[in-house]
Order: structure tokens, then C-alpha cells, then sequence
């Protein structure tokens, strides 16, 4: 039987960041500026264009270009059905839009909404309870890179390690050997060197310096069975980036593992 969706979910928010509207719209609507501080992205850049985030080896999000009116507006569509294994006639597609306003002082305001619909599911409130709490602090790294690399191309680095333990014991386990204890607080770890630029609930934000400028983001989060994800996603701004992740990726993971 056949269900029509029709609960609809919301999620909005807005955030300030440096730059003129040209150069927030590069971060925010080319493959090149979202692969920066967000996921590995393509995109193809026009109205009607293809979307595919990817969120790891066999993970990922397909979707359309449907609005685009550079450099002010961005909105697209996600196969929301498809990414969570579920009908096409259960859920809603799920629309993204990305509003960039000039501010005064050179910066913009870049307002946020998601929406879709649903059939009132436990799991379908979750999915955006979490949507929301995975997604901001990824606006973070967008400030960062405004602020700090802008129009630069990102080598993206990232390693996971699954663990048994509650995501509260893990979260302070990976902090503490990151220093992660405030921000502003200096980062000194396996031979990296930062300051962490933003601290929240089982997630950090590390500016590096060395070996290889860019931005590192550690997080935790709760798997099912008594298990945890612990991770770092790097992105890395330097002709030696690619050698470095080639490099140091596996010895990532295995730091987290051992932790």
C-alpha cells in the first residue's frame, strides 16, 4: 500500500562568514568550493544540473540542480527516498536552498533552509533531529575556509575507526589526545600542529599549521549494538597535500583505532 507523504519537516538556520557574494558562492555552489569544507561534491553548475555528495566508499546522496541565480540564490533536490533504503512514494525529495545576503564590513549572511515531507515516522523526526546537528557545524568549516583559504582547492584526508564504547567515553578519549579542551587551545598530534577553532557536543574544529595548512574536524558518534564511529576528516590546502594523505591516512586510522 501506497503512502503519501505529508508531514513536513523543516530545518533552517543562517550564519555570517567573510567574503564578497562571488566568493561565498564559489564556496557554496561549485564542486571545487563545497569539496572544501564540506563532502567530496559533484556538481554540475547550472539549473537542472546533476548533484552527487559522497559520504564514503559506497555512501552517497544523488540529486538536481533547481534553482540557481548566482550569487544569490542555490537550491537543489536530494533523493531523500533512495539515501535511507525506503519507497519513492514514502518520502518527499529533500530541498535544499543556500539565500547569500551582502552585509556591510564584507561579509555576507548565508541563510539555510531544508524541508521535505514524510508519514510521521519515529525515525523520519530522528533523521532530522541528527540532520541538523551533523550539518551546522560543517558552516564552521565554511567560515574557516572563507576566512582563511578562499578559492583554494581541498585535498580531502578522512579516517574512521568503529569501537565498542558509549560515544561520551570515546568523545573525551579522542579530545584529550587531540588537546581539543577549549577553543583557542593549542593542537599538537602526531606531528600536527593547530588551534581549535570551534568545540562542540563529540565534535572539534582544529585550524592546522603544520605540516600542511588546512582545517581538521574530529567527531564521535553512536552507532547501533554499543558501538561508535570515531573520526577525522581533513581538508588540506598545499601542493604536498595529496602526498601527505597518501602518506598519513592509514597511520590516521590506525591512531584512532588505537586510542
Amino acid at each position: 500500500m501506497s503512502t503519501t507523504p505529508h508531514v513536513p519537516y523543516r530545518l533552517e538556520f543562517s550564519v555570517e562568514v567573510p567574503g564578497t557574494p562571488e566568493q561565498v558562492w564559489r564556496a557554496i555552489a561549485t564542486a571545487r568550493g563545497m569539496s572544501a569544507w564540506f563532502l567530496p561534491t559533484e556538481l554540475e553548475e547550472h539549473e537542472g544540473g546533476s548533484l552527487h555528495f559522497s559520504m564514503g566508499p559506497e555512501m552517497g546522496s544523488d540529486g538536481q540542480v533547481t534553482g540557481w541565480d548566482p550569487p544569490r540564490r542555490l537550491a537543489y533536490e536530494e533523493d531523500w527516498a533512495a539515501l535511507m533504503g525506503k519507497s519513492p512514494d514514502e518520502l518527499s525529495p529533500l530541498t535544499s536552498e543556500f539565500l547569500v545576503e551582502a552585509r556591510s564590513g564584507g561579509t555576507c549572511v548565508v541563510r539555510v533552509t531544508s524541508s521535505g515531507f514524510g508519514t510521521g515516522a519515529d525515525w523520519e523526526a530522528e533523521f532530522w533531529e541528527d540532520m541538523g546537528a551533523s550539518w551546522k557545524p560543517f558552516f564552521d568549516n565554511l567560515r574557516l575556509y572563507l576566512s582563511h583559504f578562499p578559492g583554494q582547492e581541498a585535498t580531502q584526508l578522512e579516517a574512521t575507526a568503529s569501537r565498542p564504547g558509549d560515544v561520551a567515553t570515546l568523545w573525551k578519549s579522542l579530545s584529550d589526545a587531540l588537546g581539543a579542551v577549549e577553543k583557542g587551545a593549542a593542537v599538537q598530534v602526531r606531528d600536527t600542529s593547530g588551534t581549535v577553532e570551534r568545540l562542540g557536543e563529540r565534535q572539534a574544529l582544529v585550524r592546522l599549521t603544520a605540516p600542511v595548512p588546512g582545517m581538521l574536524s574530529a567527531f564521535v558518534f553512536d552507532e547501533a549494538d554499543g558501538k561508535a564511529t570515531l573520526g577525522v576528516r581533513g581538508y588540506l590546502f598545499s601542493a604536498d597535500a595529496a602526498d601527505y594523505v597518501r602518506r598519513e591516512e592509514p597511520a590516521w586510522r590506525a591512531w584512532l583505532e588505537e586510542l
